[in-house]
């Protein structure tokens, strides 16, 4: 069923792609919490799981192969939530049927294999395809955005980004520190300050006694901009006590922090404090929430908004940068094809 056949009050059939955690959260999320959607497939490769997701989404038909479930009657767009290393395929297979796609990130895992995806959508002539970079969709940064935007503060000279996590799962590496974490403060800061990231260095204090043996943890991303700017991005993944994300944009006259704990402050017995969330999807469920919703309500109107392929091509490469410079202890510069006039308006 296309957009065009479609009934203007007929929900948009979605076909998830991937069952894991984050698969499993979002077909809740498009069942439960959004309006103008449901869930008409689930794909994955272990057919237990298939079946397990779509017994949360009734009527749900649960595949193990995604060109199946994108050649059904029912699917009208795609929310992708596979591992990274299987996103290219299910992406160019999506485009190859001209649906509509919601890709968690990464876009892909590699620069190359991105701008193919970008490269595939540019011979569309329209945009299909929204990536997940949640934070563009909390409230916090989206204030933070509109008042570097307003002009008022200044230019904005630098920003301090912090992500931690309390603990990482067995086998996590350095490149994945960038890949999985920084990734998404490399996003943020393109989205911020309106500019291209140029050049990366990592800095590698000595590793913290809680990190497994094999990781720097925690490590310091520094990132140069277009226009001046500079980033520095903390990212320490086994902090021990929580999940953390705060960004500072420090401007010619004035600064703005966020992420600051939310919640009750407590003052009992000679102590104060409150509550730290333990996983990002605690901390950015509304986020998520809005997020889909957006793309439901975008997708509806024929139109594709938020973060695009070009925007997940650009992390990737600076992605590609920084492991670059972590393992040489050197700055690396950026390098990005010339960007399609597709995406001059995205974002």
């Amino acid at each position: 069923m296309t957009q065009e056949t479609r009934a203007h009050d007929t929900p948009l059939g979605v076909a998830v792609i991937g069952t894991g955690r984050m698969g499993a959260d979002h077909v809740r999320r498009l069942t439960g919490a959004t309006r103008g959607a449901r869930v008409t497939a689930v794909v994955d490769v272990d057919a237990g799981r298939a079946r397990a997701a779509a017994a949360l989404a009734p009527g749900c038909t649960p595949y193990t192969d995604a060109a199946a479930a994108m050649t059904s009657g029912d699917v009208d767009a795609v929310l992708i939530a596979s591992p990274g290393p299987a996103h290219e395929a299910a992406l160019l297979q999506a485009l190859a049927h001209d649906l509509p796609v919601l890709c968690e990130k990464p876009l892909t895992p590699d620069a190359a294999a991105a701008l193919r995806v970008v490269e595939a959508e540019a011979r569309l002539g329209r945009r299909r395809v929204q990536v997940g970079f949640m934070r563009r969709y909390d409230e916090e940064y989206r204030q933070l955005k509109a008042l570097l935007d307003a002009g008022g503060l200044g230019r904005p000279l630098m920003l301090h980004c912090v992500h931690r996590n309390a603990s990482t799962p067995p086998g996590f590496t350095d490149r994945m520190l960038v890949e999985d974490s920084a990734v998404h403060e490399i996003d943020a800061a393109r989205w911020l300050l309106g500019q291209e990231i140029t050049a990366v260095r990592v800095l590698r204090p000595a590793p913290s006694p809680a990190a497994p043996e094999g990781l720097g943890d925690p490590q310091l991303v520094l990132l140069e901009t277009a226009a001046g700017a500079v980033v520095d991005v903390e990212v320490f993944v086994n902090c021990g006590f929580g999940y953390q994300v705060r960004c500072e944009a420090v401007c010619e006259r004035g600064s703005v922090r966020i992420g600051e704990e939310r919640g009750p402050a407590v003052a009992a017995d000679g102590r104060w404090g409150g509550p730290v969330p333990q996983d990002f999807l605690t901390r950015f469920r509304a986020a998520y929430d809005r997020e889909v919703q957006e793309w439901v309500d975008a997708t509806r109107r024929g139109t594709c908004t938020g973060p695009s392929s070009w925007d997940g091509y650009a992390a990737a490469a600076v992605c590609e940068a920084a492991v670059r410079a972590q393992e040489g202890g050197e700055r690396v510069e950026v390098a990005l094809a010339k960007r399609p006039a597709l995406y001059d308006e995205a974002g």
